[in-house]
This record gives C-alpha cells, sequence and structure tokens, in this order.
C-alpha cells in the first residue's frame, strides 16, 4: 500500500532540495514524478529554487480551492510519487486528498513543509496541522541555528528586525526586507527580550 510521507522542518533546512533529491531518483530510473506546489508560495513563480542552486518547474501550482485527488487522478494517475513542496499552505481537506491518492490510486505522496508559524503555533497552518495528524510516515529534517544548536523555530525578520506579530504568512510585498531564520528556543527568547 502507498503511503503519506510528511517531512517536515525549520526554515533552510533543506525540504525543497530533499524533494528535488526523490524526484531525481525516480527519473533516474525511469519513473515519472509529479511535483506540485500551493500558489500561496508566490515566490519563484511555478519553480521550485534551493538556496544552493538547483530548481525545478512544478508540474502545476494550486490554490486552495483545487481538489488535489481530482487533478492528479486525470492527469498523473500513471506516475510513480507525487512530491508536494510548501505543504504548511495545504487545506484541511487538500491534506485529506493527499491521503485519498494513496488509499485510491495507490500513489505515495511526500509532502514537506513547515510544522509551526513563526509565532511557533501550530494553527497557524491547517496544512501543517492535518498532515501530522493523518500521515502513515513523519520525520523531521534537522537544521542549526545560528549558536550552532538545533534550530526547531522558523522566525521572521522584517528589515533585520526579529518581529513576533503579523500575519501567518508574509512572503514578499516588494517594500520591506522579509526574511526567515531558523533558531533554537534559546535565541528565540533572546530576540523576544530584545523586541521589547
Amino acid at each position: 500500500m502507498a503511503k503519506l510521507y510528511f517531512r517536515y522542518g525549520a526554515m533552510g533546512c533543506g525540504k525543497t532540495m530533499q524533494l528535488l533529491q526523490v524526484a531525481f531518483n525516480y527519473e533516474e530510473r525511469g519513473h515519472q514524478v509529479c511535483v506540485i506546489k500551493p500558489k500561496t508560495d508566490t515566490k519563484n513563480g511555478d519553480k521550485l529554487l534551493t538556496r544552493i542552486g538547483p530548481e525545478r518547474e512544478t508540474d502545476f501550482c494550486f490554490d486552495k480551492t483545487v481538489d488535489l485527488f481530482e487533478a492528479v487522478a486525470k492527469n498523473y494517475a500513471g506516475v510513480a510519487c507525487v512530491l508536494v513542496d510548501e505543504a504548511q499552505f495545504l487545506t484541511k481537506d487538500q491534506a485529506d486528498q493527499l491521503m485519498m491518492i494513496t488509499i485510491q490510486l495507490d500513489i505515495p505522496v511526500m509532502a514537506y513543509g513547515l510544522r509551526l508559524n513563526f509565532r511557533q503555533e501550530d494553527g497557524g497552518f491547517e496544512g501543517a496541522t492535518r498532515l501530522l495528524q493523518i500521515a502513515h510516515d513523519i520525520e523531521e529534517i534537522k537544521t542549526i541555528c545560528e549558536c550552532g544548536k538545533k534550530a526547531t523555530c522558523n522566525c521572521r525578520f522584517l528589515n533585520n528586525k526579529f518581529v513576533s506579530k503579523g500575519p501567518d504568512v508574509l512572503i514578499d510585498d516588494g517594500t520591506s526586507k522579509i526574511e526567515y531564520r531558523a533558531l533554537c528556543p534559546a535565541c528565540v527568547e533572546k530576540y523576544k527580550r530584545e523586541e521589547n
């Protein structure tokens, strides 16, 4: 039976790089994959880019109204695997549709994304919350903080200043420098004290 996998990690841990490696491995062996991402992720348009260079066009980008089961069943039923980047932006229903792809189409689905929003709340990303509830296999992709410890927190910096409040999704407004950094809990607390 095919499985639904959720690979999560803090910003910059290499989630997209791992997704591209999985796609490469399948394709090198002659198998077709379907690579998708939500339109909520506006950076880079229809492309997946990594910080260290590799990139790839998606097979399709989708908004919150798209039924992913129907889209895959209609256009990609013969693929060996479905790979989803930025899976935190899925709706609850879309996460459930990924599960149905594994059950009814017998196609493995590997979803990569954040577990928590920058306020360290799971309620900010319904896709991630639902994947943590239903995925057959859940794995953390690790990275390190600027201090060298394990980073588990996604932190937002606006014009080089740490911010702990604001909308869940703030990718690029064209007027401010928006940056996300992976930090350990101790460094988050340090920045919070400096913020106040």
